[in-house]
């Protein structure tokens, strides 16, 4: 495998600068103002990386930051190596926050016009798919008309700088090593719980901050389920296993997965390896900035089909990963639009057969304009040796 230099945990990262990401932001939104209040969002914007936070946006103009006195001296420290420009504002009590915000939302709506005469209610974008119905009904009952805002940061997230991909690289290395190191420990007979936690443990060795995911050890006929709960069957000589895991690096997550066999495999398990591999294969030949997305899934598939099995794929062909470990774009036979240069993407196709075991295998690779760059790089060996 070639290494990233220094690719074990995160010593010298390439430095992100967030500085822009608020402006385009701005550029991007329909709405006078909107308010980020889903955490990972908001550390994209800002690099804030505490539990209490929430950003006040207008469409133009200077922005706000809100968040309580544990974090005060973080935040400031975060925004400032961050580059995000905000005022920050340190507040004890939800009453004092949603005032400060009330107030903003108003200076921020825009003043009556001729033809409107009266003057508008204050209007406020927020986060759909991270505000609940009483939190809305809360801006509501202060007069605030409320505007359904969906996907405006996570569109901004979908396409990885340069320093973003740097984490994501180092974050497969350091799974992609630790997974060397560990896999002849299948031998020994493990329980499925206890293999993870080893696989675990060397990640964290090797500098993971915490494991992208639940990881997933799927031996045997367990295999057969694309998403196993790892669990306390034993893992013995003759099974298949299925590991789906990843390491975090700087909040950045990686996603891959090995099948492997302990001991020799049959012919009917060398057979159902090669077309899954070859599956996936042709999925990552298929990547490239321009191509409809549904045609990454389409090549998977048409590998699997041939081969009888087109009903044992059960599942979507990969997504995209970065700050959560599944985020735009999704591909899958339905799924509309096209790669873009930056995209980072897992393809992980599957075949599982009931009562017999299953194979998965998985890359994190990054979209460029003549194709894609590989960032897992652990062989996709069959037997353990």
């Amino acid at each position: 495998m070639t290494r990233v230099p220094g690719s074990a945990g995160a010593t010298g990262l390439i430095p992100i600068d967030g500085g822009t990401r608020i402006g385009r932001l701005q550029e991007a939104l329909e709405v006078s103002a909107l308010l980020v209040t889903d955490l990972v969002n908001i550390r994209y914007l800002t690099g804030f990386t505490g539990s209490n936070a929430t950003l006040f946006v207008p469409k133009t103009g200077s922005g706000a930051f809100f968040t309580d006195s544990r974090y005060a001296e973080r935040a400031a420290d975060e925004l400032r190596s961050h580059g995000a420009v905000l005022d920050l504002r340190v507040l004890r009590t939800t009453k004092a926050q949603t005032a400060a915000i009330l107030a903003l939302t108003k200076r921020a709506t825009p003043a009556p016009t001729r033809a409107k005469r009266a003057t508008p209610a204050p209007a406020l974008g927020l986060e759909s798919t991270n505000v609940s119905w009483a939190a809305a009904e809360a801006w509501r009952s202060a007069g605030v008309e409320i505007v359904a805002v969906a996907g405006a940061v996570e569109q901004l997230r979908r396409c990885k700088d340069e320093g973003e991909i740097d984490r994501l690289t180092r974050a497969c290395a350091v799974a992609d090593d630790a997974l060397a190191a560990v896999l002849s420990v299948l031998r020994e007979r493990p329980s499925e719980q206890e293999f993870a936690k080893t696989l675990e443990d060397e990640m964290q060795r090797r500098g993971s901050e915490a494991p992208s995911f639940a990881t997933i050890i799927a031996s045997g006929p367990n295999a057969s389920r694309p998403h196993h709960d790892t669990g306390h069957r034993i893992v013995t000589k003759g099974d298949q296993v299925i590991i789906d895991f990843g390491a975090t690096i700087d909040g950045y997550h990686s996603d891959m997965t090995r099948t492997v066999h302990v001991g020799q495999p049959s012919r009917a398990h060398r057979r159902h390896f090669r077309v899954v591999r070859d599956a996936q294969a042709a999925g990552v030949a298929a990547v490239r900035a321009g191509v409809a997305i549904k045609l990454v899934d389409k090549a998977c598939r048409a590998v699997i089909a041939e081969a009888g099995w087109a009903d044992n794929f059960c599942h979507g062909t990969g997504h995209g990963i970065g700050l959560v470990i599944h985020e735009s774009p999704w591909i899958g036979p339905r799924v509309k639009g096209r790669l873009a240069v930056g995209d980072v993407v897992t393809v992980e196709p599957g075949v599982y057969l009931a009562g017999e075991g299953g194979v998965r295998v998985e890359d994190s690779v990054v979209v460029t304009a003549t194709g894609s760059r590989p960032i897992t790089l652990a062989p996709k060996q069959l037997v353990v040796e």
